[in-house]
């Protein structure tokens, strides 16, 4: 057994020079999120099976999955941990990891990043806590705090710091989820040119030009950028999905759904993310009038099957958006009364918003496809102020806002939805989107005709 560094300039006891490569392969990986971090991880447990940092990683690898069956796994390598520490001293640093994983199996993501911030506190250019951190927030809504750890530690890294480049990728998106989007341009294209295959860089400035109503800009900047995305795990589904937002919003629906058939939905996986990425897509399509035809039909039958997971309510909710979509009445059924449950159970930070906002907002999207617009509405606005901490990024949220406004307009609250409308053009730097200009015309079309009918 050796002390030695990583490639990030991190002390470690491992086994063997292969062994550190291996790791720092994994980490430089889970930068890139590349889908050969798992194959390296693998390496590392393969070449020295008592490395306690690697099973407490491979632990909150698994948690960030969000699916019911990884917490089993997860707890398994959490238990590999704690005893490969008894055999061998490991750092304060290598246990805030391990503490991490035990955090968030108890039920506490927010544990699990104060550990982290426990790290980065003494080791700022620790790149893999960053990641792991920031990773953790994004799945928490928390943008603020996102931004205000990247800012701690970005002093600590110079232009030759092999994480500076992901790094700057993380704080872009950071800045684009904070509004400020000028910087978050700024940052991401320089992150990417010192990291040219950080995808999470890449679809940060697509964050930006989505949010700043510049579609043509948007599908300019990832046009020809492919390879920056084409290696990476389900997250380049992902990008993908960004790619087709920006299409959407110039209304070309054919686009979108030959993107969505060749890849977006190509491998038709049931990750959650993935799941998020085509559920919202169909969605926003049929809100703007496009027969979507069969494709609810494969999403409703995965998301039958995980109607009792409860991991997340970002991911609950886009599995009820296919058993909406689906007509699933019997799995919508058993959803509803699986999220009450966790509601009622109150032992965790998820089941403080499976509370709040997520009975509300899953109420509302029952309602909404049972063609009750009026309970739509009222159960989506009263969910709407909270829906930052389902997570995911404001692009995400978009089809439950759009979802909230489209009930308030068939509904007919029109002086609601105006309002609705203006708080979402606020968000988006003032500026009007394609599906903003469709519903202020959709309303200005009806109150003319109330008008001419109250003459």
């Amino acid at each position: 057994m050796k002390h030695d560094t990583d490639m990030f300039g991190q002390d470690l006891l491992v086994h063997s020079p292969e062994a550190r490569d291996e790791w720092s392969a994994t980490v430089l990986a889970f930068l890139a999120h590349s889908a050969k971090t798992p194959v390296h991880l693998a390496a590392v447990l393969q070449r020295d099976p008592g490395f306690a940092l690697a099973y407490a990683v491979k632990g909150l690898f698994c948690l960030m999955l969000g699916r019911r069956e990884m917490v089993t796994v997860a707890a398994d390598a959490l238990a590999s941990a704690q005893k490969a520490a008894l055999v061998r001293p490991v750092s304060r640093r290598e246990a805030a990891f391990v503490a991490a994983l035990a955090e968030w199996l108890g039920g506490s993501p927010r544990g699990a990043v104060m550990q982290m911030e426990y790290v980065l506190a003494s080791h700022p250019q620790d790149a893999l806590a960053m990641k792991v951190g920031h990773g953790i927030r994004f799945m928490l809504g928390d943008a603020a705090g996102m931004r205000l750890s990247l800012e701690r530690v970005l002093p600590a890294y110079a232009d030759d710091h092999p994480a500076r480049g992901y790094l700057l990728g993380c704080h872009a998106f950071a800045l684009e989820e904070t509004g400020d989007y000028a910087a978050a341009e700024s940052a991401g294209r320089k992150g990417l040119a010192l990291a040219p295959d950080d995808a999470w860089g890449l679809h940060a400035v697509a964050h930006v030009f989505d949010m700043t109503g510049n579609a043509r800009g948007g599908i300019g900047w990832l046009d020809g950028r492919e390879a920056a995305w084409a290696h990476c795990n389900n997250f380049r589904y992902h990008v993908w999905w960004h790619k087709a937002l920006l299409h959407l919003d110039l209304g070309e629906t054919d686009v979108v759904l030959d993107l969505y058939d060749s890849q977006i939905r190509a491998d038709r996986t049931d990750d959650y993310r993935d799941i998020s990425n085509a559920t919202s897509l169909l969605s926003r399509l049929e809100l703007e009038g496009v027969n979507v035809g069969y494709r609810w039909d494969e999403l409703a039958d995965i998301c039958e099957t995980r109607t009792d997971d409860g991991c997340l309510i970002f991911a609950d909710l886009h599995y009820l958006l296919a058993l909406v979509g689906g007509n699933r009445e019997t799995a919508i059924t058993a959803m509803m009364a699986r999220m009450r449950r966790t509601a009622d159970e109150g032992r965790c930070e998820m089941a403080a918003l499976a509370s709040h906002p997520g009975l509300a907002a899953a109420t509302g999207l029952e309602a909404f496809g049972e063609g009750d617009y009026r309970n739509a509405y009222l159960n989506l606005a009263k969910a709407r102020r909270a829906m930052q901490g389902i997570g995911g990024s404001h692009a995400q949220r978009d089809v439950f806002e759009r979802l909230t406004i489209d009930a308030a307009i068939r509904a007919g609250y029109h002086d609601d939805a105006t309002g609705l409308l203006a708080d979402r053009t606020a968000l988006r730097a003032g500026k009007r989107d394609g599906f903003a200009e469709a519903r202020m015309a959709l309303i200005g079309r009806a109150g003319a005709v109330a008008g001419q009918a109250a003459e």
